[in-house]
């Protein structure tokens, strides 16, 4: 079945960071406590798949690598899964493991809570509902969520992940990233100028979402700011944002 945009095919829904579709208005509902539990678990499972990612490049490919046998052309077929039609096919995937090959390792990310907090502003917002995106139901985006928590250092930018994978195989899509002529979210992935990140995960429509704020560095406010209610009202995004 052809998908849009489909970034990877480990996911039978992974939207990532440049795809922002128009939010629904559903209501945002809070998760029992055995899901909570589920996301904090797969939170602490993204971060670590992250740094394995980052600090080890070239044994992460290995990874990637046991994905070849799974490609029929643009089909990717796991066993007792539907294919499904990536944009690239295994090109993508081959140029992932060479990139990964030759990468240098980047410091591992120390979690921040503040970064964390922000994170989790946008899981709470499109928790249960069928929202998807970077824009928030206040008209907010990731560098003013994590600015009511603290003080953000440059870069900062943002990766989202939607649908019913395991913690590595929303990395390895990440990585990949198939159809996206720049490779933003493998870059920003790997990029050694990220040095902390916050990672929050929560129920979706579409399974559960991750949304993974990366900066330059963090120092945690003495409280939380109150978020802003309209678009209009928010700080200019600075230069150090990377979205998309």
């Amino acid at each position: 079945m052809q998908r849009p945009h489909l970034v990877f095919p480990l996911a039978l829904f992974c939207l990532l960071l440049s795809l922002t579709f128009a939010p629904s208005r559903s209501s945002a509902r809070p998760l029992s406590s055995t899901k909570g539990a589920a996301a904090a678990a797969l939170e602490q499972e993204v971060l670590k798949e992250i740094n394995l990612a980052r600090t080890r490049p070239a044994e992460y490919a290995a990874h990637l690598e046991q994905l070849r046998p799974y490609f029929n052309g643009k089909e990717y077929r796991r066993p007792g899964v539907p294919g499904l039609i990536t944009q690239e096919g295994a090109r993508a995937l081959d140029e992932a493991i060479r990139f990964l090959r030759a990468a240098r390792p980047a410091p591992a990310l120390s979690l921040s809570q503040g970064m964390y907090s922000g994170a989790r502003e946008l899981v709470k917002d499109q928790a249960g509902t069928d929202s998807t995106g970077h824009k928030g139901t206040d008209g907010s985006f990731c560098e003013q969520r994590t600015q009511r928590f603290g003080t953000w250092k440059e870069p900062i930018g943002e990766n989202l992940s939607y649908g019913s994978d395991t913690a590595r195989e929303r990395v390895l899509t990440l990585l990949v990233d198939d159809g996206f002529a720049s490779r933003g979210h493998r870059q920003r992935l790997l990029d050694a100028s990220f040095r902390v990140a916050g990672v929050a995960c929560g129920d979706h429509k579409l399974g559960a979402m991750c949304v993974i704020t990366l900066a330059g560095g963090f120092t945690d406010g003495t409280a939380a700011r109150p978020a802003q209610p309209a678009v209009k009202t928010l700080s200019p995004v600075p230069a150090g944002a990377r979205r998309f």
